[in-house]
C-alpha cells in the first residue's frame, strides 16, 4: 500500500535519523517490503501493532541498539513532509568476537524499503548509507544483511560481499496461551 500520490520526492541530499513519531510509517514500509518480497499485502494487524510499540520503544532509547534511517515525502502542495519515502533500519548486537570480526560487534541491516512511486531515485541507497555511518560510529565490525534480487546491486556497491555461510532459520511456534 503506497503512500499518498505526490507528483515527485524533492532532491534530498541525506536521510535524517527516525524517531518514535515514524514507527507507523515504519511499519507502512515494512508492509511495502513484505508485498514486495511475497507478490501479497502482509495479513494480520497483530504484528502492525507489535512492530510499532517496539519501534517507539527502542527508537527513543537514550543509546539506541536499533535505528532507522528516513526520509520524508513532501505533501504534494505544501513542499511539507507526509509520511515517509523510504527508510533502512538496523541493529546491533554484541557477540563473541573471532578472527574476521575482533569487536564481535555486529549489525544487521534490514527493512530497507522505498515506496514503489519514489524509486529509483537514490533514496535507499541514502537511508543505508546513513545506517552504515551510524554502525561505524558504533565501532561495530561486521554488517550482515539478506538481500532480494532487486536490492542486491545496491548493496555490492556499498561495499557487501555474499557470505560463505549460508543461512538457516528455525521457526519456533508460539506457546499456546
Amino acid at each position: 500500500m503506497p503512500g499518498p500520490p505526490v507528483s515527485k520526492v524533492r532532491a534530498v541530499e541525506t536521510a535524517r535519523r527516525a524517531v518514535g513519531a515514524d514507527a507507523a510509517e515504519l511499519v507502512r514500509l515494512r508492509a511495502v517490503m513484505l508485498a514486495g518480497l511475497t507478490g501479497r499485502d502482509p495479513a494480520g494487524e497483530e504484528w502492525r501493532r507489535n512492530a510499532a510499540v517496539v519501534l517507539r520503544t527502542r527508537l527513543a532509547e537514550p543509546e539506541p541498539r536499533l535505528v532507522a534511517f528516513v526520509v520524508d515525502r513532501p505533501g504534494a502542495s505544501t513542499g511539507e513532509p507526509a509520511g515517509l519515502a523510504a527508510c533502512a533500519v538496523g541493529t546491533v548486537e554484541d557477540r563473541l568476537p573471532g578472527p574476521e570480526d575482533p569487536t564481535g560487534r555486529t549489525g544487521y541491516v534490514f527493512n530497507v524499503a522505498t515506496d514503489p512511486d519514489c524509486r529509483r531515485r537514490g533514496l535507499s541507497r541514502l537511508c543505508t548509507a546513513a545506517l552504515l555511518d551510524w554502525f561505524r560510529a558504533q565501532r561495530v565490525g561486521r554488517v550482515d544483511l539478506r538481500a532480494s534480487p532487486d536490492g542486491e546491486s545496491l548493496y555490492r556497491e556499498l561495499g557487501f560481499v555474499r557470505s560463505p555461510a549460508p543461512a538457516m532459520r528455525l521457526q519456533i511456534p508460539a506457546p499456546d496461551a
